[in-house]
């Protein structure tokens, strides 16, 4: 069952800008839409939306912080139909607004592989406090 679960997993990580819906991901694990909700939540501890909203996020970041490109141009890019619902995700998940992350997130020379696990959500909705001097 997990190998089916990778799969759907997989397939959000890839095609994340596209309108995936539960249905399309659970023909891909196999198993009924119920079942697969339930059985994903189990694994990755998120619902697939979550897990897809997060993942959506996360690149959003990446745009936000390496290019110039328009917050709206950004929400579509990543797979949002609306600036309102970017916004709100965006702003739940990461704790302040698009245009307040980019101005905030000026990258410094680091390696990478630090940059992605300082910058990565921890988990849905969970938007850390920054301790500031």
């Amino acid at each position: 069952m997990n190998r089916r679960l990778l799969r759907a997993r997989d397939a959000m990580d890839r095609d994340f800008s596209a309108p995936l819906t539960v249905r399309d991901l659970a023909a891909v694990a196999c198993v009924s839409e119920a079942n697969f909700i339930r059985s994903f939540k189990a694994v990755f501890g998120e619902t697939p939306h979550r897990y897809l909203q997060r993942r959506r996020i996360e690149r959003a970041m990446y745009l936000l912080r390496t290019t110039r490109t328009s917050v709206t141009d950004i929400c579509m890019e990543v797979g949002f139909s609306s600036l309102g619902s970017f916004s709100r995700t965006f702003t739940d998940i990461v704790g302040e607004t698009p245009s307040l992350f980019r101005q905030r997130a000026a990258f410094t020379e680091v390696p990478s592989c630090f940059v992605r696990a300082w910058m990565r959500p921890s988990s849905f909705g969970e938007a850390a406090p920054i301790d500031e001097p």
